[in-house]
C-alpha cells in the first residue's frame, strides 16, 4: 500500500429522528479501527447535521468541476467536505426496499467530488437492506463511476425486540454473537477498499 495518507468518510445515510444509524456507525468504526493502517484515518459525515435542501443548484454537477462553480454556499460547503476525503463507507437503512431520499439528494448535489473514489456500502434493516444497497451501488458505480467494493455487508435486526428498539432509536440489546458474520463481511470489504486506495 502507498505511504500516502488517506481519509475515509463514514457517511451516516439516515436523517430520521429518532434513528439507529449512529449506532451502526459505531459498530462499523469499532470493528474496523483495529485494522486501520497508520496512514488511514476515519471521519464521520452525518448528513443530518450537514443539511441540504432538495437540489436547488441551477447547474448540472457533471458540468461543474470546481466548487467555485456552485451558486449556493451550502453546496460549496458540501463540495469542500466531500473533496477532502479519498474514500467512503456509506451506511444506509432500507425504507420500502430502497435507500433514503435524503441520501440520494446529498449524493446528487455533486459529481466530480465523488468520481472514481473507492467505496463500501453497508446496509441495515429488518431484512438487512440488500435491495437498498443494490440500488445505491447502481448509482455510485454506474452514475458516479465510483469504485464500489464487491462485499456489501447487510446487518439484519435479529428479532422483533431489536427491531422495535431500532425504530425508537434506543440502544440495541443485541443477542450474544449477533452480527459476528456481518462483522467479518465488514472487515473483508474494508480490506478490498484498502487495496483500492493503495492503487490510487
Amino acid at each position: 500500500m502507498s505511504t500516502k495518507s488517506h481519509k475515509i468518510g463514514i457517511i451516516l445515510g439516515s436523517t430520521r429522528s429518532p434513528r439507529v444509524c449512529p449506532q451502526i456507525g459505531t459498530f462499523i468504526t469499532n470493528t474496523l479501527t483495529p485494522l486501520l493502517p497508520s496512514s488511514v484515518e476515519f471521519s464521520l459525515i452525518d448528513i443530518s447535521i450537514n443539511p441540504l435542501p432538495m437540489y436547488d443548484e441551477p447547474g448540472i454537477p457533471s458540468l461543474i468541476p470546481e466548487s467555485s462553480g456552485y451558486t449556493h454556499t451550502h453546496t460549496q460547503t458540501w463540495s469542500h467536505l466531500i473533496s477532502s476525503h479519498d474514500a467512503f463507507i456509506f451506511i444506509t437503512p432500507q425504507y420500502n426496499w430502497g435507500y433514503p431520499a435524503s441520501l440520494k439528494n446529498a449524493i446528487d448535489y455533486l459529481f466530480f467530488e465523488w468520481r472514481a473514489k473507492p467505496t463500501m456500502i453497508v446496509s441495515y434493516g429488518g431484512h438487512g437492506g440488500g435491495k437498498a444497497a443494490s440500488q445505491l451501488r447502481q448509482v455510485l458505480e454506474g452514475g458516479l463511476k465510483m469504485k464500489v467494493v464487491e462485499t456489501m455487508p447487510a446487518l439484519t435486526f435479529p428479532d422483533r425486540d431489536v427491531m422495535r428498539q431500532a425504530s425508537r432509536g434506543e440502544e440495541l440489546a443485541l443477542p450474544e454473537g449477533a452480527w459476528e458474520k456481518e462483522g467479518e463481511d465488514v472487515k473483508r470489504g474494508f480490506g478490498e477498499m484498502l487495496r483500492l486506495l493503495g492503487d490510487s
